[in-house]
């Protein structure tokens, strides 16, 4: 018994290292091909396994897939000192950084933009995944500027919610096009531009854009 107990303590790292293995493996496979078109073939074939190997450490491909997600969300907090993005307004900052780093690791990009454009689509495993992860983080944001707007004296919160949705939608979008092509967007510059216009939107709010229009009874 001795022994026996030995040895599965000494397995656990093991088990864990081939289990990072795998999850860097799938998530290149998936961003690379997608979550239908990537296999567990692919994935055993590109960490010297078999494919009964991955099924073994995850049981099946879209419990695998799901693990993925959650691996990716861990990495964006690693370096945090509580595991969690910010709270108040240190979260808009926050995103800007994020940016900046995902300049440096266009593979984590590449699979959550493939993953959440698949997930729109019917019964797709990773659906249920992002609609909580994208209410929770507009719930986030929409705490944040109540605090901010709490700060600065701002009493109109109606625009709140779209502010919140907006800059997800623009963090998205621009991630996008920088993997289509890295040389024409900028991904930090582009995202802290955005953010800092949609903050001010929200904390003082420009013209309308009619105001910009040419007059259309002058035609």
């Amino acid at each position: 018994m001795v022994t026996t107990t030995s040895s599965r303590v000494k397995s656990r790292p093991e088990t864990e290292r081939k289990r990072t293995e795998i999850l860097k493996a799938a998530m290149e496979i998936f961003g690379a091909k997608g979550s239908t078109n990537g296999t567990l073939a692919d994935i055993a074939e590109q960490v010297g396994m078999t494919h009964a190997g991955v099924l073994h450490h995850f049981g099946s491909k879209q419990k695998l897939l799901l693990e993925v997600l959650a691996y990716r969300d861990e990495s964006d907090v690693a370096g945090l000192a509580e595991k969690h993005i910010p709270d108040g307004p240190a979260l808009f900052l926050h995103l800007v950084k994020t940016a900046l780093v995902n300049e440096l690791r266009p593979g984590i990009v590449q699979v959550y933009t493939v993953l959440s454009n698949e997930s729109v689509t019917d019964d797709h495993p990773a659906r249920g995944f992002f609609e909580h992860r994208y209410a929770k983080l507009r719930e986030e944001l929409a705490a944040a500027f109540d605090e901010l707007c709490a700060q600065q004296g701002v009493t109109d919160t109606t625009r709140i919610a779209t502010a919140s949705a907006s800059i997800l939608a623009v963090m998205d979008g621009l991630q996008l096009q920088w993997l289509l092509d890295p040389s024409a967007v900028d991904l930090a510059e582009a995202s802290s531009f955005a953010i800092e216009a949609i903050v001010n939107g929200v904390l003082r709010p420009g013209p309308p854009l009619e105001t910009y229009a040419p007059d259309a009874s002058r035609r």
